[in-house]
């Protein structure tokens, strides 16, 4: 069995493996581990999407604006593609808290496109019975098109992933 002092020191430097195979979860590795889920957005989650938000910006719903614009056709609002990064994290860690987030919006998404939201574990460290994570966050179309660029932090409870859950 580990040390607390060891097992800390591989934590911070990105080398925590905690698989059991008779636990049914795999984890969270290492630093470089990414998790990754594919989107298209609809025309309908853009309409939910402004009704939560009260986003009514007309390049989301008038295609000849969006057009007027610049733009090729009705864009999905960035943050709600951006929504996949929280997503991404929970799904894989019941119980997570989406500390920060940082986005740059490098090109536009528009409705029906598929989007691939990744995130990539650049840091855990432990913190008492929690982990705190960094990753790296983007958004691709069209394969390896980068739409979003970011960072995300996030307490995890846990580095087991819930089980059906891979890591790419």
């Amino acid at each position: 069995m580990l040390s607390h002092r060891i097992l800390q020191k591989m934590l911070t430097t990105c080398l925590v493996s905690s698989f059991s195979p008779s636990s049914g979860f795999s984890s969270l590795s290492a630093c470089g581990d990414r998790l990754k889920q594919e989107r298209v957005f609809s025309s309908l989650d853009v309409l939910e999407y402004s009704k939560v938000s009260l986003d009514s910006n007309p390049l989301h719903f008038d295609l000849e604006c969006a057009q007027k614009a610049g733009f090729e056709d009705r864009l999905v609002p960035g943050m709600l593609v951006a929504s996949l990064f929280p997503r991404i994290i929970a799904s894989n860690f019941p119980g997570a808290v989406y500390v920060s987030q940082s986005l740059q919006f490098k090109s536009p998404v528009y409705i029906g496109e598929e989007i691939i939201g990744e995130v990539q574990a650049t840091s855990i460290r432990a913190m008492k019975n929690k982990y705190l994570a960094k990753f790296k966050t983007k958004c691709f179309k069209h394969g390896d098109h980068l739409v979003i660029d970011g960072e995300a932090t996030a307490i995890l409870p846990t580095l087991a992933m819930e089980q059906g859950k891979s890591i790419i």
